[in-house]
């Protein structure tokens, strides 16, 4: 993942103003701006011609661009970035915002941690006009009882029933030749064993009591249950969840089907869940906000989207997820950022 910096200090205060210009109204409008408009809405007093010789300049340097012959300038993805990171100016949220997004997530005990996190990113879907995001740590399922229900002679469905009244099924893999009371077995052991512990937990005591196990156990019980527990440890992948709310948002005021276009990419990208936990270790060493434009983030590179997003963290400062929101690259930046930022933290001290 590429991470560009341009480096501001090479622009002059004239440069400045005009880049802002043409990215704040690239911003508001999405439309090419002219030196004749950038005349009239700039604080100095400058004329079209001077103007016009600032933006060659610009051009020059990468951070903006004429999208057809005699055209007026949009900002590029560099010029973008040099807007958001030395530019864009952020404040913070009112006394009235943030009373607002801790009245609509809410704190309630007889919320589990799945309800809180799709009330965020419904809630940051709708606020932003985007598509909210959570991708968060899966909370450790303490067991309560399992069941086997064999399907085929070489596969059964595993049911866990968790303390919180959670179910979780799981198809795996059994040897050859198994007979019917080796499955009945291996859940009569497990649910004598392993109530109230996570599947971790769970693991690590079989292993450790393999020995006394043995005792118990046929040779077949031990390895459906050696087989089981480890497919039930599961990959990172299946140790994260995934939430994404308000896609539909990303479908309003679509000026170009070329924008369709980039949209039903980012639907497809939003689908794969391999590639969106990647998000979580790419943001978990990161104390704020992270902002990813355009092909900087390689998971979006193909539909050209804004992401910005911020880790939240356990009571141990632990980052067990992020949240944030996934849109066009003409986001508010200037709302959004310190939105995701305060309810990131927000979700943080709930589910601490």
């Amino acid at each position: 993942m590429t991470d560009p910096r341009p480096d501001l200090t090479n622009l002059s205060d004239r440069s400045r103003a005009i880049l802002r210009r043409i990215v704040e109204s690239y911003l508001e409008t999405g439309e090419p701006v002219g030196s004749r408009n950038l005349s009239r809405a700039l604080p100095m007093s400058l004329s079209p011609a001077s103007i016009r010789n600032v933006m060659s300049d610009l051009e020059t340097a990468g951070l903006i661009y004429a999208p057809h012959t005699s055209a007026g300038r949009l900002p590029t993805q560099m010029g973008l970035r040099l807007f958001v990171d030395g530019l864009l100016e952020v404040g913070a949220l009112s006394a009235d915002e943030r009373r607002q997004l801790e009245a609509q997530i809410g704190v309630s005990r007889e919320k589990t941690v799945d309800q809180v996190l799709t009330e965020a990113s419904e809630m940051i879907s709708g606020l932003s006009h985007c598509a909210g995001l959570v991708v968060a740590e899966k909370q450790q399922l303490r067991l309560k009882h399992i069941e086997f229900v064999p399907l085929e002679p070489t596969r059964a469905l595993v049911i866990l029933v968790g303390e919180d009244g959670s179910v979780e099924n799981r198809v795996v893999a059994l040897p050859a030749g198994l007979p019917p009371s080796a499955l009945v077995e291996a859940a009569n052991y497990l649910n004598a064993h392993v109530r109230g512990l996570s599947i971790a937990e769970a693991q690590a005591r079989f292993e450790t009591e393999l020995q006394s196990a043995k005792d118990e156990l046929d040779l077949l019980a031990q390895k459906v249950i050696k087989a089981g527990l480890a497919q039930w440890s599961g990959t990172v992948d299946d140790r994260r969840s995934l939430i994404v709310r308000g896609q539909a948002n990303l479908l309003k005021d679509l000026p170009a089907e070329a924008d369709l276009d980039r949209i039903r990419r980012l639907f497809d990208d939003l689908e794969s869940k391999r590639e969106l936990v990647q998000l979580l270790g790419a943001s978990d060493q990161a104390d704020g906000v992270r902002i990813f434009i355009g092909s900087e983030n390689k998971l979006f590179s193909l539909s050209g989207s804004s992401l910005i997003v911020a880790p939240f963290k356990d009571d141990q400062r632990n980052v067990v997820g992020i949240l944030g929101v996934i849109g066009p690259t003409r986001l508010n930046y200037a709302r959004i950022i310190p939105m995701v930022d305060y309810t990131a933290k927000l979700v943080g001290r709930i589910l601490a």
